[in-house]
């Protein structure tokens, strides 16, 4: 997904939306808006970043990009299965979705906030707010085609 088409990334500060050229991704940008300076770096993250009880707030709910959650055991089997395809799905929406993964036996704070009651389960979110929930797993192919409107 990383091309000639600019990022959209929204403004810590105020929300606004900010289009960055792909040249500029990783380094500090200005809000045409309120004018607050801030990094571009997380266009540059192709990993699922893990998040914790202690992070949601500020990975998830103040993510300057969507963002995909992706909630996991280790002990069960359909998770293990669904990993790589969030991994893979994690570089090729690079710099427009942001994807996260969230232990629910480690995390039982935020798990229980997002009630959930069975994984792998996926949870959409835009400008700090729950937009779509998923349960189970999906293949690459379907996963791309529920995410395309925030590609």
């Amino acid at each position: 997904m990383v091309g000639s088409k600019p990022y959209t990334l929204r403004c810590p500060s105020c929300g606004t939306r900010n289009r960055i050229p792909p040249d500029k991704a990783g380094l500090s940008a200005r809000c045409g808006r309120c004018k607050t300076a801030f990094s571009t770096q997380i266009l540059r993250e192709s990993r699922p970043v893990i998040v914790t009880d202690g992070n949601y707030g500020t990975t998830v709910l103040r993510s300057p990009l969507p963002f995909l959650l992706f909630c996991w055991a280790p002990w069960c089997p359909t998770c293990g299965a669904v990993a790589p395809v969030m991994d893979a799905f994690a570089r090729d929406a690079r710099g427009r979705i942001r994807v996260g993964k969230l232990n629910v036996d480690q995390q039982p704070a935020v798990a229980d906030r997002l009630q959930v009651r069975s994984v792998p389960f996926l949870f959409v979110f835009d400008n700090g707010k729950l937009v779509d929930s998923m349960p189970g797993g999906m293949n690459q192919h379907d996963l791309m085609m529920k995410m395309a409107r925030y590609l």
